[in-house]
């Protein structure tokens, strides 16, 4: 039987070295976010939110620069109005590409929830396909982007951008860094300087001490229910890039000739506010949450990614526990060691786009919060878990030893 006590205490030690560099990237992005707070001179005053067509909201329009300049870039777009990271990808997509571009995926497939957006099955639904955007995939080569390939396929001249997912999915394969995404960009552009570079930064915001937009990304956009929230929004999302680039997105959000300068706020801004000043502080916990889980599950011989001790770019983590029985008895755990609804088993079902049944175990206050402690994944070998949020380490903590002691139990 596995000892869970003596594993968490060698666990605690084993994760320290990773905790204090974690730790001062907190620090460091901390500063960041604090300097564009006071450069943008927020107040009281900024939280009272709007009605109606919202004209003159000066609540929003500062947030949009607290943001840019929290992400390093020239400009950002930030609303409750983005329903989802789906969606915020989607207007980032539909604003800046016209019919007859390519849209070129570097890092293989895109998420799944992205499939009817490109039109990867086009059934008329006002796909990227629909008005005539073709896509093309390359798939990275051991896990790294393939640059022959990507030369290759810029000699099309209607290739209109180069699109980058920084976190892995549901895939085995690694998170691209900030760095090597600003690599890709600097290749991308001395080729074909007009091609837009843009990255789904889902999971990834303040893991590093700069974001892709500091090496040299021209466009990113993220979910405020994951970790740009700061586990306080309650919904919403982000766009932040080149000026003109985020002008154009800014038409597909509501309409050419309104742009940003239209859309009430109500009483949400407080919480958007708030929620990106906590940012960088409880991406730390989902990150030693994760380091932990790491160090856990290594000691019971199970393959984890990244390594306890590894450098992090996003909040993921994934845990080969090889079984299904495993699984199923992991996300129970996890489940159980949720603030929300604990008292709640998760099966596994067929969820749609998916070729075998996906687990998920969630007890979050925001519905669908990925910075919140969950694990999910589909049932199928090698029987990987992906791990991800916790507000906490405390509470994450508790989660993971939960969970070990349902495998415990289970084996």
């Amino acid at each position: 039987m596995f000892d869970i006590q003596k594993a968490d205490q060698k666990a605690m030690e084993m994760i320290a070295p990773a905790v204090k560099e974690a730790e001062e990237i907190s620090f460091f992005t901390t500063e960041r976010v604090m300097e564009a707070f006071r450069e943008e001179r927020v107040s009281e005053a900024h939280f009272a939110g709007s009605t109606g067509y919202g004209y003159g909201d000066r609540g929003r329009d500062t947030l949009d620069k607290v943001f840019a300049r929290a992400l390093e870039a020239e400009d950002a777009l930030v609303r409750p109005h983005f329903i989802s990271g789906t969606h915020t990808l989607t207007v980032a997509l539909f604003g800046v590409l016209r019919p007859g571009d390519i849209m070129l995926a570097a890092t293989g497939k895109p998420y799944d929830t992205l499939d009817e957006v490109i039109g990867l099955q086009p059934n008329g639904d006002g796909s990227l396909a629909d008005f005539g955007i073709e896509y093309q995939q390359l798939d990275l080569k051991d896990g790294e982007i393939d640059y022959a390939g990507l030369e290759k396929a810029l000699e099309q001249p209607k290739v209109k951008m180069v699109f980058l997912q920084k976190s892995k999915g549901y895939q085995d394969r690694p998170t691209l860094s900030s760095k090597e995404i600003g690599r890709v960009a600097q290749f991308v552009h001395e080729i074909r300087p007009e091609v837009i570079v843009m990255v789904d930064n889902c999971y990834g915001e303040f893991c590093e001490r700069h974001e892709p937009t500091y090496y040299g990304a021209d466009l990113m956009a993220g979910s405020l229910i994951k970790n740009a929230g700061g586990g306080i929004a309650p919904t919403g999302g982000y766009i932040a890039g080149r000026a003109d680039l985020i002008e154009l997105c800014s038409y597909r959000l509501t309409s050419a000739g309104i742009g940003r300068e239209s859309g009430c706020t109500l009483s949400i801004l407080r919480e958007l506010y708030q929620g990106l000043f906590l940012a960088p502080h409880v991406v730390l916990q989902a990150k030693k949450t994760a380091m932990f889980a790491a160090a856990m599950l290594e000691q019971m011989g199970c393959e984890c990614a990244p390594a306890h001790d590894a450098p992090r770019y996003d909040i993921i983590q994934t845990l080969t526990v090889g079984s299904p029985e495993r699984m199923l008895a992991f996300c129970k755990g996890i489940q159980a060691g949720s603030p929300v609804d604990s008292f709640v088993t998760p099966e596994a079902w067929d969820m749609p786009g998916y070729d075998a049944p996906v687990v998920m175990a969630a007890g979050a206050f925001v519905m669908g919060a990925s910075i919140e402690l969950s694990a999910d994944g589909p049932i199928k070998p090698p029987y990987i878990v992906f791990l991800q949020g916790g507000l906490t380490f405390e509470s994450g903590r508790l989660g993971i030893l939960r969970a070990i002691k349902e495998i415990n139990d289970q084996d």
